[in-house]
C-alpha cells in the first residue's frame, strides 16, 4: 500500500465525515447552544430584573414602615392630647363638684348653726326663767310671758 493513496483516502473519508457532520450533526447542536445562550441570557435578565424589583419592593416596604411609624406616632400623639384633655375635664368636674360640696357642707353647717342658736336660745330661756323662779319664789308662766322671755334671748 502506498502511504500516499492511504493518506489521500483518509483526507476524502475525514472531509466527507466533516461534511456530514456540518449537514446534519453541527446544525442542531448550533441550535441548541443558541437556545441554550437565549435561555441563559433570559434567566440573566430576568434575575436582574428580580433584584431591581426587589430593590423598589424593599423601598416601598421603607416607605410604608416610615408611613406607619409616622401614623402611629401621630396617633399616641392624639391620645396623649386626649389622656390630658380628659385630665383636664375630670380636674375642672371635680373642682366644680367640690365647689358644690363645699357650698352644701356651708350651707348645712349654716343650718346646724342657727338650729343650735336657737336650741341655746330656748334653754338660756328655760334656765332664765327657772332662774328667776327660784329668784321670785314662784312660777312664771312662760306663755304669759313669752314676748318678754323672747327679748331677753335676743339680747343674750
Amino acid at each position: 500500500m502506498n502511504i500516499n493513496l492511504t493518506l489521500f483516502a483518509q483526507m476524502i473519508a475525514f472531509a466527507v465525515f466533516v461534511g456530514f457532520c456540518m449537514k446534519f450533526i453541527w446544525p442542531p447542536i448550533v441550535t441548541a447552544l443558541a437556545e441554550r445562550k437565549a435561555k441563559i441570557a433570559e434567566g440573566l435578565a430576568a434575575a436582574e430584573r428580580g433584584h431591581q424589583e426587589k430593590a423598589l419592593g424593599e423601598q416601598r416596604a421603607l416607605a410604608l414602615i416610615k408611613d406607619a411609624k409616622a401614623a402611629a406616632a401621630d396617633i399616641v400623639a392624639q391620645a396623649q392630647k386626649r389622656a390630658t384633655e380628659i385630665v383636664e375635664e375630670a380636674k375642672a368636674d371635680a373642682r366644680s363638684e367640690s365647689g358644690r360640696v363645699v357650698a352644701a357642707a356651708q350651707a348645712e353647717i349654716d343650718r346646724e348653726t342657727n338650729r343650735a342658736r336657737e336650741e341655746l336660745r330656748e334653754r338660756v330661756a328655760t334656765l332664765a326663767v327657772a332662774a328667776a323662779e327660784k329668784i321670785l319664789h314662784k312660777e312664771i308662766d312662760i306663755k304669759a310671758h313669752k314676748g318678754l322671755v323672747e327679748s331677753f334671748a335676743k339680747q343674750l
